[in-house]
């Protein structure tokens, strides 16, 4: 990690710092990510520790599934194509791969969970909520689809993304940090010894919500940052499409201040040059609700999660926060370059979305599937009206997740059965 991220974090730690904001515009095209180190650094272990069996159940699923588990360490890329040290979770099931060809891996995009150590998924993996003191819980959803690709006998390897630790900042909802840290994943897992995989085994992409926009970004950086890794497809259920937005649309709903401080305290241990215009912009009730969003897990439950705070009583300003980031070019680029879209992925993508998305409006993912339809990639757009509009303790976008998985795990065993890939660019729904 450079000194100047540990300057910023050390400044965080003591009372600092952040900013967003958020209009949205037409992705444009992206640069192509270029590689600070070799393609045979990139994804390789720095540390495994000893495999072990474990056995996974989830309430309401039948049975129980067994794996063996190994926590890795592997190398990755920080947003500015740097070096950066990653942890994930392979899980290899005890059961067999009964599908056509070798057994898969699935490099699964976790969705969000906060930024601290304790609610990473590595740390998470085995619970299914985890008490917060002093009135908070976390809900582990992410166990379910896991568990039933295992179930199937597909091998996972779950990201814990970039610095998803304390003191550490991690750089929540970063596009390329995030594909980055799934695509390395899957090169870690196909490489570690014993794991009954080898570097031309099929690969799927799989994640919803921050994980969709996970295994979009993954999607969309692949071609250029791991060509060498067999994807078969990529699955984007709800994806955070664009993250100023986000900030813009849902400023002062409950639920939401503690993820606009993760997206902007990620935008400032990332991007210095924005820094100057974040404390200037922030008075010392923003500067405290940044610190404060340090350390909180969320994704579902909570009740310091769920106070609603409105940005224009952060800002020196008195203005919302998007109105800043609308007028300080650093920010608004920065905040310009975690938007999906600009890049065509090469191999088939099913992009899921209720109609009634709450947190992720559904025109906005039906503008992601456009401009990759108008790029040239291979589409098929879900949109899921089973839900109706919900919105407060568990929202449509909460919701939506369960419905979600079990068209996407046949679409997922279709692809690796190299069925032609459905697509409905022609008629978006």
């Amino acid at each position: 990690m450079s000194g100047g991220k540990r300057a910023w974090i050390a400044a965080l730690a003591g009372t600092l710092m952040m900013v967003g904001g958020g209009a949205i515009a037409a992705p444009q095209g992206w640069s192509e990510p270029t590689a600070p180190q070799s393609r045979q650094n990139l994804g390789s272990i720095i540390r495994a520790d000893v495999s072990h069996q474990v056995t996974l159940s989830v309430p309401g699923l039948p049975g129980t599934v067994a794996a063996r588990s190994t926590r890795i360490t592997y190398a990755s890329s920080t947003t500015n194509d740097s070096p950066a040290t990653v942890v994930g979770t392979y899980l290899e099931p005890l059961v067999p791969w009964t599908g056509p060809g070798e057994r898969p891996l699935i490099a699964y995009a976790g969705g969000t969970q906060g930024q601290s150590g304790q609610c990473a998924p590595s740390a998470m993996l085995m619970q299914v909520v985890r008490y917060e003191p002093p009135a908070d819980a976390l809900l582990e959803y992410d166990l379910i689809p896991i568990y039933q690709l295992l179930a199937r006998g597909m091998s996972v390897v779950i990201t814990d993304y970039h610095d998803l630790n304390v003191p550490v900042i991690h750089d929540f909802l970063n596009r390329k940090t995030q594909g980055y840290a799934v695509l390395d994943s899957a090169r870690a897992a196909l490489r570690l010894p014993g794991s009954g995989l080898n570097p031309r085994s099929p690969v799927v992409l799989y994640g919803y919500s921050q994980g969709g926009l996970g295994s979009g970004a993954a999607a969309e950086l692949q071609p250029k940052y791991a060509p060498e890794l067999n994807v078969r497809g990529a699955y984007v259920g709800a994806p955070m499409v664009d993250p100023e937005l986000y900030i813009a649309r849902y400023d002062g709903r409950p639920g939401v201040a503690s993820a606009i401080g993760w997206i902007l305290n990620g935008i400032a241990a990332d991007y210095p040059d924005t820094r100057p215009a974040i404390e200037a912009a922030l008075n010392n009730t923003g500067k405290s609700a940044l610190h404060n969003s340090i350390g909180k897990c969320g994704g579902g439950f909570g009740s310091s999660f769920m106070q609603p705070q409105n940005t224009s009583q952060w800002t020196t300003s008195g203005q919302p926060l998007a109105t800043v980031i609308n007028r300080t070019p650093v920010l608004k680029k920065a905040f310009d370059e975690q938007r999906l879209g600009g890049i065509a992925p090469k191999m088939p993508v099913r992009v899921y979305s209720s109609r009634n998305d709450d947190a992720i409006p559904y025109p906005l993912v039906r503008g992601l599937a456009a401009s990759w339809c108008g790029r040239g990639a291979t589409v098929q757009l879900q949109a899921d009206s089973s839900l109706p509009p919900m919105t407060g303790f568990l929202g449509t976008h909460d919701l939506a997740f369960f419905p979600s998985l079990a068209d996407s795990q046949q679409w997922v065993i279709d692809r690796l059965a190299n069925v032609p890939a459905p697509v409905n660019c022609g008629a978006l729904p």
